[in-house]
């Protein structure tokens, strides 16, 4: 009998949970523990654990209560738009190094669009660190 009791609790659903916004998210903030929460429910498509919104940054202004979906956040950006930002090449034994305005934000890993102010041309770089885009191979 106490096998058939354990086997029927062990078949139960857990209880699932959605991320919640705790209060208004700005669209760029960065989302502290603070501002979300979890609700009892599931909801589609929506987020189940606090640990996969905490450190994100907020693509759009989320609201109180409203579920926060993956496509909703991002990674924080390392590269304001319109900073004075280091390009660098190297490739081949040839490092280029000079400095860019940015066009565009960007996130580390993330291709951005940088105004060379040497030669006024707008290249496409990813951005590398804080500061720092990297135009050509990768390496």
């Amino acid at each position: 009998m106490r096998w058939l009791v354990f086997l029927l609790l062990a078949m139960q659903p857990a209880a699932a949970e959605t991320v919640i916004a705790a209060g208004t998210i700005r669209g760029q903030q960065l989302i502290g523990p603070m501002d979300v929460a979890l609700a009892e429910g599931t909801t589609p498509g929506a987020l189940s654990e606090l640990s996969q919104a905490i450190g994100m940054e907020a693509r759009v202004n989320l609201y109180p209560g409203r579920p926060i979906r993956a496509g909703d956040l991002r990674p924080p950006a390392i590269v304001e738009r319109n900073a004075i930002i280091t390009l660098r090449y190297d490739a081949g034994g040839l490092l280029i190094v000079t400095e860019g305005r940015a066009l565009d934000r960007a996130a580390r890993g993330e291709a951005l669009r940088v105004l060379n102010l040497s030669s006024r041309n707008t290249v496409t770089a990813v951005a590398a660190a804080p500061g720092l885009a990297i135009v050509g191979p990768l390496p």
